[in-house]
């Protein structure tokens, strides 16, 4: 029968050896560290890579130390910061968790409490409470979906799978150091217990392991087919006034909620009208892959004679590229050759 203490004590003395170093950890053993980078790295971390957070949680705790501090700050600037990182759902929901928590004088310490903050689900809600306050909840991540899956040679395919890979991730759990046995977990996962090729000659639970056991770790998790991504299309209008551009605010719900956007139509559900009359031509299309769909969105360049008619002026001197989100880029790094001509 499988001791799952003696598990924990393994994976947790491999990880006081070869912990990753991240700017939001605080290094094995040094206790609880600073709720607010625990949710801001975590929120920062969904559906994307540690690589691609680091610069962008540096900045984010550069201009906003505190939580306090992002609770004050204006919604264009998060927004601004944020694009890049995508799911501008996200960066929503993190203005709104901050202001709630900057209210109530401090995030939550429990597991129940913080599920009440907006924008924390199940998941962020056990990693705050383990790291942050090293309760023993349970953290389960891609990472460790994948290392539980192989350790009890589950082959049920996900995401089917996953009721059954958090209650037996529970039973590895352990009372002390829950904090730093989460992000054991995640390590391993990052690390060496990878999805493709799994360091299993060096794994610190090689001999737990039931799917290398039976020489099946490589192809474990299953996944479920994906369906194919639909197809949509769309227009957007890069419309020049003088020596400015327009650009309009996305609603705050929706695609690119609350971020700063060419005016654009029908590939949001959206059909309205160019932002004024000009002439009109067709410099190209951009294609841009959201969770759900793919998108080539036509682009149109052209001259007002007078002020526009939805959107507002931004001179051209003023706009700041990297501050919009990664399909505008895309439209404005085809059209701002057209525009300046």
């Amino acid at each position: 029968m499988r001791d799952t203490r003696v598990i924990a004590l393994q994976l947790l003395d491999w990880y006081d050896r070869h912990a990753r170093v991240l700017p939001w950890r605080v290094p094995p053993g040094g206790g609880g560290a600073d709720p607010y980078r625990v949710w801001l790295s975590e929120v920062m971390l969904q559906q994307t890579t540690v690589a691609a957070v680091k610069a962008y949680f540096e900045r984010f705790t550069m201009l906003w130390p505190t939580v306090e501090a992002l609770a004050a700050a204006p919604d264009a600037q998060v927004m601004a910061e944020w694009a890049g990182l995508g799911y501008y759902a996200r960066a929503r929901n993190l203005l709104a968790c901050a202001r709630a928590v900057a209210a109530a004088g401090g995030f939550p310490t429990t597991r129940e409490g913080l599920r009440e903050l907006p924008g924390i689900g199940a998941y962020t809600s056990a990693a705050i409470a383990a790291i942050a306050y090293d309760a023993p909840e349970t953290v389960v991540d891609g990472n460790v979906e994948r290392v539980v899956a192989r350790l009890f040679a589950v082959e049920t395919p996900l995401p089917g799978a996953k009721p059954d890979l958090v209650a037996l991730a529970e039973t590895l759990t352990p009372q002390a150091r829950p904090g730093d046995y989460a992000q054991a977990m995640m390590d391993l996962g990052a690390t060496i217990c990878t999805p493709r090729s799994p360091a299993c000659g060096i794994c610190p639970l090689i001999h737990d392991c039931d799917a290398r056991a039976q020489g099946i770790a490589a192809s474990l998790p299953r996944k479920a087919p994906k369906a194919a991504k639909p197809d949509r299309t769309g227009i957007a209008w890069v419309a020049r006034h003088g020596d400015a551009v327009v650009f309009e605010e996305r609603p705050a719900k929706g695609l690119l909620g609350g971020t700063l956007a060419f005016p654009s139509a029908h590939w949001d559900g959206c059909d309205l009208p160019p932002p004024g009359v000009a002439d009109w031509r067709e410099i190209g299309h951009v294609r841009h892959v959201f969770t759900h769909f793919n998108l080539s969105l036509q682009v149109m360049v052209g001259d007002l004679d007078t002020a526009p008619a939805r959107g507002h002026l931004v001179p051209l001197r003023q706009i700041d590229r990297d501050a919009l989100p990664g399909l505008m880029r895309k439209v404005w790094d085809m059209a701002r050759a057209a525009i300046a001509a």
